[in-house]
């Protein structure tokens, strides 16, 4: 609760303001209260409403039609249009997709991202997309991201989930994928495994620092940023820890850095090219660039940080709310279990199905669908037009206009995905002839559209796919009773209080009298 202070002194601060600008005299306190709810526009709904924001945007957004105008204090510049309509996001991010460029706006906001290809427009977007696209499609790279991620599952989760279920204590499942995610993407783009997933569960201050980053940055979008930036200056409230945060980080990623750039040199002299990791191939396809800011390791640095902060907390995240959902409905936890028996029984031994094999299970993969319609990752996307422009749902944006395309909101919008909207129905996602149902982008936005697709979707599918599987075919997963459950003020859509859980080990014989 260390930002209470600062969103406290933000509140008398705005206040006191408006209060100086209309050169307040003492009449009666509630035209006192009306004229300052004015000038602070919605900005005091927000702060009072921060455990519960995403669920107050979409009512704001229900009854609008699905786009409305957040109102922020009329002297901050803070207005944003909040969109849900899918004929404006297919136009934002594909048909005028040059209009919307992250812009310099999004840069200064996002200032940690540096160069990483998230910030990154133009020249240097397209050669970081390009670069990581072809590295991504080496022929051998499928088979290692999966060797990577059994390894973890045979080596942390497993052993961990097994303690845990030994002497009957709970389990923070949240906590448990942080840390799981974190080891692999570790492995795969800095080829160094910080075992962070153990049944001792250490303490590692760069896999928190992300989760202070991305809570810090949040709050950026309901400050002013004057406010911000002189937090910033004078090293107190949210800046002073999100400082802090980047530090910690800095400090693991420059040292691995280093060590990739030491391998590099050593292969060249010794190996040719063989046995080139993914990030030693980064390193050295990246061996040119210096970014915006002409420091070659400070551009490393943004590029390989982006992508591991990717790759750690998007499929994190997804995992916490799937099994979020699975728990509250059990029928969905057995036809998933029915379904790995049906398909993957000649695997049971060794488990290590692969990612064709794991394409047989279409019931799964609408479960998953289905956590990332309700809960994507990554909860909105902000965009500033460069030019002027008329967005299909009839709504003027100028220049200066923030724009927020709300992927939670879309996701329980009955005009776009029915009336039956809030459940949970992974049937949603099967055609009647059993093959798997796909949704355009401006539809399920989950992983962005247009040109900006992201390129990790497949490998997070993968990941997904080997950890759900691996843990429903072996444990019955039920939420511990009373435990809070609600998203964390953060550009990441994380459990504020974590996924609580009890564990209870499936056994060959449960499954047998089940199937007979």
């Amino acid at each position: 609760m260390a930002f209470l202070p600062s969103l406290f002194i933000l509140f008398l601060v705005i206040i006191l303001l408006s209060v100086l600008v209309f050169r307040y005299k003492p009449q009666n306190l509630k035209t006192l209260v009306h004229r300052n709810l004015v000038l602070l526009g919605m900005i005091p709904a927000v702060l009072t409403n921060l455990h519960q924001l995403h669920d107050l945007a979409t009512i704001y957004l229900k009854r609008s039609g699905g786009t409305f105008m957040f109102k922020g204090p009329w002297f901050t510049n803070m207005d944003m249009l909040v969109t849900t309509d899918p004929l404006d996001i297919h136009h934002i991010l594909s048909k005028n997709f040059p209009n919307y460029p992250k812009g310099q706006n999004f840069r200064k906001m996002f200032d940690i991202l540096g160069d990483g290809i998230f910030n990154a427009d133009g020249h240097m977007w397209e050669i970081q997309r390009k670069t990581t696209m072809s590295l991504l499609r080496q022929p051998n790279f499928q088979s290692v991201f999966e060797a990577i991620v059994w390894n973890k599952v045979e080596s942390g989760l497993l052993p961990v989930l097994e303690s845990i279920c030994e002497v009957g204590k709970e389990a923070d499942l949240q906590d448990i994928f942080q840390r799981f995610t974190f080891d692999t993407i570790c492995r795969l783009l800095l080829d160094y495994d910080p075992k962070s997933l153990s049944v001792d569960f250490p303490s590692l201050p760069c896999e928190k620092s992300m989760t202070d980053i991305q809570e810090g940055i949040f709050y950026r979008h309901f400050m002013p940023p004057f406010l911000w930036k002189l937090q910033q200056l004078l090293r107190i409230g949210n800046e002073k820890k999100l400082s802090e945060a980047c530090n910690v980080l800095d400090h693991f990623l420059y040292k691995c850095i280093a060590r990739l750039q030491n391998e590099s040199s050593n292969i060249e002299n010794e190996h040719g090219e063989e046995n080139v990791g993914l990030g030693t191939s980064l390193i050295r396809e990246f061996k040119d660039q210096t970014g915006s800011c002409g420091d070659h390791n400070k551009f490393l640095r943004d590029t390989l940080g982006t992508l591991v902060g990717a790759g750690k907390d998007t499929t994190s995240t997804t995992l916490s709310w799937f099994f979020y959902l699975v728990a509250k409905n059990p029928i969905v936890e057995d036809k998933i279990r029915e379904e790995i028996h049906r398909f993957m029984e000649v695997k049971v031994d060794d488990r290590k199905w692969n990612s064709k094999e794991l394409s047989k299970l279409v019931y799964l993969h609408g479960a998953l669908c289905e956590a990332l319609r309700l809960y994507p990752p990554i909860p909105f996307n902000h965009k500033i037009p460069l030019q002027p422009d008329i967005l299909p749902s009839g709504h003027k944006v100028s220049k200066k206009t923030k724009i927020i395309l709300y992927h939670y909101g879309m996701g329980r919008m009955k005009k776009i995905w029915g009336q039956d909207c809030m459940e949970f129905k992974p049937e949603r996602w099967i055609l009647e002839g059993g093959g798997m149902k796909y949704e355009p982008y401006y539809k399920f936005p989950a992983f962005n559209g247009g040109p900006r697709t992201c390129l990790g979707k497949d490998m997070s599918f993968t990941q997904l796919k080997i950890v759900a599987s691996t843990i429903i075919y072996s444990y019955h997963i039920e939420l511990v009773e009373g435990h809070p459950v609600f998203p964390s003020a953060s550009i990441v859509l994380q459990m504020k209080h974590g996924l609580k859980v009890k564990l209870t080990k499936i056994s060959e014989v449960d499954i047998s009298s089940k199937h007979s």
